[in-house]
């Protein structure tokens, strides 16, 4: 068997045992977790753990979310097609893959530049051209381009940012990472005529997210933990 029918059968028995088998039911997104190639978006020394249930580095002390992560924070979405959603945290670009075949348009922003350039390479690579990646700051959001149909970030917040609530259209859902080192809770948040709903989903453990509505290095240190 040659690598390519590995990773095929590899990605199959993901979407099966680890996604699928773990509640997720959105069918349209089961179908696209089945088709976009994960190894294609972690790094050449991680490439056979690429289906595998776990987090994987992908440099500067960043991570590729666990499959199932993924798929729980783009079902919480509620994605129709007809959006233009924004992903704060852009990593390998696997995130903004998978949203790419579930909406209109993706915007994407990514801190480091080193990762903005190459996940925009592996997405131009891979033929996904409703993807755009934006180099900054993403905790304050990015105005230019909303109101958003749906926003995932990848990265603990210390709370909730205020600019992304104002951006989010109403009706629409958001999904973010809140807590600090060792304890942080994935919150749904829908943004209503008339205020927002909020929802805790489940205990997770992510990077921290960093900028002006971030965790500071002082008090979420370089090492990530």
């Amino acid at each position: 068997m040659d690598s390519t029918e590995t990773f095929d059968r590899e990605r199959q028995a993901m979407v099966t045992w680890q996604i699928a088998g773990r509640g997720i039911r959105d069918e349209r997104l089961l179908l696209v977790m089945r088709s976009v190639p994960r190894h294609h978006y972690v790094p050449l020394n991680c490439r056979d753990m690429a289906y595998q249930d776990r987090p994987l580095p992908i440099g500067y002390g960043q991570t590729i979310s666990q499959p199932y992560m993924i798929a729980l924070m783009t079902e919480l979405l509620n994605l129709t097609g007809e959006e233009v959603v924004l992903e704060i945290g852009t990593g390998s670009g696997y995130q903004a893959a998978i949203l790419a075949h579930l909406a209109r348009h993706v915007h994407t922003v990514e801190m480091i530049m080193e990762l903005a350039e190459r996940a925009q390479k592996t997405l131009d690579e891979e033929g996904i051209r409703n993807v755009t990646v934006h180099p900054g700051d993403g905790s304050a959001g990015l105005p230019d381009f909303g109101p958003y149909g749906g926003m995932i970030v990848t990265a603990a917040a210390p709370v909730l940012p205020q600019p992304l609530l104002e951006q989010l259209a109403v009706n629409a859902r958001l999904v973010i990472p809140v807590g600090s080192p060792g304890h942080q809770v994935l919150q749904l948040w829908q943004r209503k005529a008339q205020g927002y709903e909020q929802e805790s989903i489940a205990p997770v453990a992510f990077v921290p997210l960093r900028g002006a509505y971030g965790w500071s290095y002082e008090d979420w240190g370089p090492d990530y933990s």
